[in-house]
C-alpha cells in the first residue's frame, strides 16, 4: 500500500513522502519541483543536498526574459527541464510552492506554467506495490500559440562520491559506426574520472574543481549509479539508432564536477503542436550492491551488473 505524508526535510521545507515500504521518495512543495530523497527506507539518499552550495543563476539576461530580480538556483535532487539548452531559458527560476494531488499509486506534482517559456511542466511519480521501483513521467505541454520544436530532458543530480556506470553499444556493425558519443568543449578525455571500456563507460564523482559533460546513444536504456552500499538503475525508453535527439543524437548525457554528478536522459526532438504534451518516463530502482568492482576494468564491471539481483 502506497503511504504519503508530509514533512519537513533539511532545509528545503514542506515536503511530500511517499513510500511502499520497500523505498521511499521526497518531493519538494515549497519550490521545483525537484525529487529531493530516494532511498530504501531509513537508507542513503542517492540524490544530492547541498543546494546552499550551489550558488544562484542571475543576470540582466534573467531580467528581460521572465522578471527583475529572477533567479535559478540548481537545489540538487531531480527536475524535469526541455532540450536544447538555452540561456537563460532554460533556467526558469522554479522557486515557487507546486501544486500536487495524490493517486492510488503515488502524487502527481504540478508546478506554475512557464508563460515565458511557453510551456507547462508536470510530474508523476508511480511506486511499485512491494518493490523498491519507482516510475517517473514527465509531461511537457506545449502552451504558446504556435508549434514548439524540443525534447523532454530529465535530469537526476546524484550525491556526492558515486561511481556512474553507463552501457555501451556492442552491436558489430561491420564497417560502420556502432556508439555516439558527443563531448562538451570543457571536457578534457584525459580526466581521470572518465572510463572508456569496449561494453561500459564509466565517471567517478571526485572533487575536481573542473568540469565535464558526455552525451551517448545508450540503446540499452539503462545507466547506473553507485553510492556506498546502494545501487540506483533508471532505464527509459530508447529509440536508437532511428529517433531523433538533440546535442548530435544522443539519449543520455552525464555531467560532473566536484559537487556531484547528473544521471540525464532524453526524449525524443520533436516538434509539438500548441495544446499538445510530449511525454518521457524513467523507471528507478534501488539494489543492496552485490560486490564490489573496479570501475576501469570491463570485466568486473560486466560481472557487477550481472550480479544485480
Amino acid at each position: 500500500m502506497i503511504q504519503t505524508s508530509k514533512v519537513e526535510f533539511l532545509n528545503y521545507g514542506t515536503c511530500l513522502r511517499l513510500t511502499n515500504g520497500a523505498v521511499e521518495a521526497l518531493v519538494t512543495l515549497d519550490v521545483g519541483p525537484r525529487i529531493i530523497s530516494f532511498s530504501f527506507p531509513g537508507g542513503e539518499n542517492i540524490l544530492n543536498t547541498e543546494k546552499d552550495a550551489f550558488g544562484v543563476k542571475q543576470d540582466e539576461a534573467f531580467d528581460r526574459h521572465f522578471y527583475p530580480g529572477a533567479a535559478w538556483q540548481n537545489f540538487g535532487g531531480h527536475r524535469l527541464w526541455i532540450s536544447p539548452e538555452a540561456y537563460p531559458d532554460t533556467y526558469y527560476p522554479d522557486c515557487k510552492p507546486v501544486a500536487y494531488r495524490v493517486t492510488d499509486t503515488g502524487a502527481v506534482f504540478t508546478p506554475a506554467p512557464q508563460v515565458e517559456n511557453g510551456v507547462a511542466m508536470e510530474m508523476e511519480l508511480v511506486l511499485d506495490e512491494t518493490r523498491p521501483v519507482m516510475q517517473v513521467r514527465h509531461r511537457v505541454t506545449n502552451i504558446s500559440g504556435a508549434e514548439r520544436k524540443f525534447a523532454v530532458w530529465a535530469l537526476s543530480v546524484a550525491a556526492q562520491g558515486g561511481v556512474e556506470i553507463i552501457p555501451l553499444n556492442t552491436v558489430d556493425t561491420g564497417l560502420l559506426h556502432n556508439r555516439t558519443i558527443t563531448v562538451w568543449p570543457y571536457t578534457d578525455l584525459r580526466d581521470e574520472r572518465i572510463y572508456f571500456g569496449h561494453a561500459f563507460a564509466t565517471v567517478q564523482q571526485k572533487p575536481i574543481d573542473r568540469a565535464l559533460k558526455l552525451g551517448f546513444d545508450n540503446r540499452s536504456g539503462t545507466a547506473y549509479y553507485v553510492l556506498g552500499e546502494t545501487v540506483f538503475r533508471k532505464q527509459y525508453e530508447a529509440h536508437h539508432p532511428d529517433g531523433v535527439y538533440p546535442d548530435g543524437g544522443v539519449s543520455f548525457e552525464t555531467y560532473s564536477c566536484a559537487l556531484f554528478t547528473e544521471i540525464e536522459t532524453l526524449g525524443e526532438y520533436r516538434t509539438v503542436a500548441p495544446g499538445a504534451t510530449a511525454q518521457h518516463s524513467e523507471c528507478w530502482t534501488l539494489f543492496r550492491k552485490p560486490c564490489d568492482f573496479d570501475p576501469k576494468d570491463d570485466a568486473s564491471l560486466t560481472h557487477f551488473v550481472a550480479s544485480l539481483a
